[in-house]
């Protein structure tokens, strides 16, 4: 993480002498929080403005885009707004950029008022509602995606829309109901329940709802003005990129909530986007990675704790979701996860402290082909301890490993990077240095277009034999960069997912507070951070790695294929673009025919039956993905169920590099990882690749 010396804050914080006394004149007439709010404000927008890598933001476009994200985290599901309320706050669609400068904050405080008069109104609709009997015999549907449709235009429909999610909701815990108390056969189908036990679970189910509806209501009309200002502010800073945002105090405190270490929760980092709680990263060694099922750009609809009836975290503050999540370390929580091609998933996860082992780098031997020995690199992130606990870098580890398998005689190495999502720069460019001959790693531009280039100058090459780096579509940021570079010099095979992330971005966090240095504004603070977009990262060869990602050499079939994960859908995300390349030689050790590897690897997987599967299990989610629309028969539903488990249970067999191996009772890590990685497809086909590399004649 990059973070801004003492003359970038100095400069700041003389910006921002001569930006308060315009706004202080008016800010003894109003209350405390609207005060704060509006100091905020002008901090924000001032900080933003000047020191976001993206500096020609117009007014017109700033407005307008942070309205639409205010009014998707303002009622995210259409379930409380009606059209006539979105027409009368598009009053303020153009007005933001010039409002915030001037202290105004009508937009917050009007949304907030007409969703509390429409909260009131819902609570008097589902009362009713919840009186009538639901048929689950009877057809129905529900539409699941709130971009397919509108705000209702009037309180009949309203009532309608709340029938439909309410019938899902009922129909939803009775399975549940059925699956936790009564249980499963030998296939895992629901037992069969007389009508007395059926007609019980229905009512039982009805009152568990009934109870998660009244919270989710009193939750929401109890949220401040605060909170109602905080995720404007937000919505604001969001519409620079997706990765610039307010924090308010509170998740400054919880900064990216990482649910790990002392913390004994389930270990993955969350974030809120438009009103949903979303996974940004599941921590390698966590409880969450053991499970398996849990994955970045799943949603977090519901939390229970073990079988105890699920909360609605939708509409939830992250902090307060997150108090939901961590635990007592033995304890279960269920999570009712929404995965991006739409099906819905309950993840039981049995809370527990990260397995440190796990996230760190690691290493073993493969059995090639006809004997040979391929080393296997593990990379679960790029760490640096600054602590001084451990004085442990994801560098130095890789080093040792690389030295450990050099011993062993390895003929060719895989790295793997799968689901690596970043971490210290630094690292990524000295773990580069390990398989080059020294030279530029990555380009970094400012926003003022000034361009470094970040060198390893090392000579000490650890590793000098063929290699391949898997990657898939959640190796991100560091991980970019170093497939990128070794793609650039021609050091290695990229072999995965038809693309990576794409997050090709750095940031800043600034502590709002320490722009308040005149006297009587004390009594705002804390103010919270923003976490500002400040550079962009380029490839030696002059491509950015935003947006597009890594183009592996070779792509290999994945379940994520047609689904809509990676920077290039998230909104407002800043585009591909290149600057100049900078000079570097390429390694010249082996040449070779990238079209003769890709054509033999194509066909193996035309053969594989792993492969089939996996293309099937992608066919399926893409379809799942356009298809939004949910039968509410009972019937219907039950076959949904059965079908989602059995897919479930064929991705759990090649999750694409997460750690099922902590789980293989007494064996040694190392016996473990060895068994895991001889039933991973692409580890295998890594494997043969590598065999082609090394046979195949080089061209002239």
């Amino acid at each position: 993480m990059f973070l801004p010396g003492k003359v970038f804050i100095r400069s700041l914080l003389i910006a921002l002498l001569f930006l308060v006394p315009s706004v202080s004149i008016s800010l003894a007439q109003e209350p405390l929080n609207t005060n704060r709010a509006r100091l905020l404000g002008h901090i924000l927008h001032q900080q933003l403005g000047s020191q976001h890598y993206n500096q020609n933001m117009s007014d017109a476009r700033l407005s307008q885009t942070a309205f639409d994200l205010y009014l998707k985290q303002l009622d995210p599901q259409k379930r409380f707004l009606l059209q006539e309320d979105i027409d009368q706050l598009q009053d303020y669609r153009n007005q933001i950029g010039n409002a915030i400068r001037r202290g105004r904050l009508e937009l917050p405080l009007s949304g907030r008022e007409l969703l509390h008069e429409r909260i009131r109104q819902v609570e008097t609709i589902t009362t009713a509602l919840f009186d009538e009997p639901v048929n689950p015999d009877i057809p129905d549907y529900i539409e699941t995606d709130p971009d397919k449709y509108d705000f209702a235009v009037n309180i009949a429909e309203l009532r309608e829309r709340w029938r439909a999610n309410i019938k899902f909701q009922i129909l939803s815990r009775y399975i549940s109901l059925r699956e936790n108390d009564i249980g499963l056969d030998d296939d895992g189908d629901l037992l069969p329940v007389d009508s007395s036990t059926h007609a019980e679970l229905l009512e039982q189910a009805r009152e568990n709802v009934i109870r998660s509806h009244r919270t989710l209501l009193t939750r929401m009309l109890a949220e401040t003005q605060q909170d109602h200002y905080d995720r404007y502010l937000d919505a604001i800073a969001r519409a620079y990129d997706p990765h610039t945002n307010y924090m308010p105090p509170t998740s400054r405190e919880d900064f990216d909530i990482q649910m790990s270490g002392s913390l004994e929760g389930i270990g993955a980092t969350l974030r809120e986007e438009d009103g949903l709680i979303r996974v940004v990263r599941v921590i390698p060694g966590s409880a969450a990675a053991r499970q398996g099922q849990l994955e970045a750009d799943d949603t977090i609809l519901k939390v229970a704790q073990g079988t105890a009836e699920p909360v609605e975290v939708t509409n939830l503050r992250l902090r307060d979701a997150v108090s939901l999540i961590r635990g007592q370390k033995g304890t279960e929580v269920r999570l009712t996860v929404r995965k991006p091609d739409g099906r819905r998933l309950i993840i039981p996860i049995i809370r527990d402290v990260v397995e440190i082992e796990d996230s760190f780098v690691r290493s073993t031997v493969i059995e090639g082909i006809n004997g040979a020995r391929i080393g296997y690199v593990k990379i679960p992130s790029f760490y640096r301890d600054h602590s001084g606990k451990t004085e442990r870098n994801s560098t130095d580890d890789t080093r040792n490993e690389l030295i450990r398998l050099e011993q062993q005689g390895i003929t060719g190495l895989i790295l793997d990077l799968r689901n690596n999502g970043g971490g210290s720069l630094a690292d990524a460019v000295s773990v580069t240095g390990l398989f080059i001959d020294g030279g530029p790693v990555v380009q970094v531009r400012d926003s003022s277009g000034s361009v470094r280039s970040m060198r390893d100058d090392s000579r000490d090459i650890a590793y000098d034999g063929p290699m391949i780096v898997l990657v898939n579509r959640f190796s991100a940021s560091a991980s970019e960069i170093l497939a990128g570079a070794l793609q650039d010099y021609g050091r290695a095979l990229i072999v995965g997912d038809e693309y990576t992330h794409g997050k090709g971005t750095v940031q800043a966090v600034l502590d709002l507070d320490r722009f308040v240095r005149l006297r009587g504004m004390t009594q705002y603070l804390p103010l919270g951070a923003a976490k500002v977009t400040i550079q962009k990262f380029y490839r030696i060869s002059g491509e950015s790695t935003q947006e597009r990602g890594i183009i592996p050499d070779i792509v290999l079939p994945s379940r994520f294929d047609g689904l809509e994960s990676g920077e290039r859908y998230m909104e407002n995300a800043l585009p591909w673009d290149r600057i100049d390349p900078v000079a570097f030689t390429p390694w010249k050790k082996m040449p070779v025919e990238i079209d003769n590897l890709r054509q033999f690897s194509r066909q193996r997987v035309s053969e594989s039956e792993e492969f089939r599967k996996i293309k099937s299990t992608a066919q399926r989610a893409e379809q799942r993905r356009l298809q939004t629309k949910q039968s509410l028969l009972l019937e219907d539903m039950l076959k949904e169920r059965r079908q989602q488990q059995e897919e479930q249970a064929g991705i759990t067999l090649h999750g694409g590099g997460m750690t099922p191996e902590a789980d293989n009772g007494d064996k040694s890590r190392e016996e473990a990882m060895k068994e895991t990685l001889g039933t991973d497809p692409y580890v295998q086909e890594g494997v043969k690749i590598l065999n082609d590399l090394v046979l195949l004649p080089v061209s002239a």
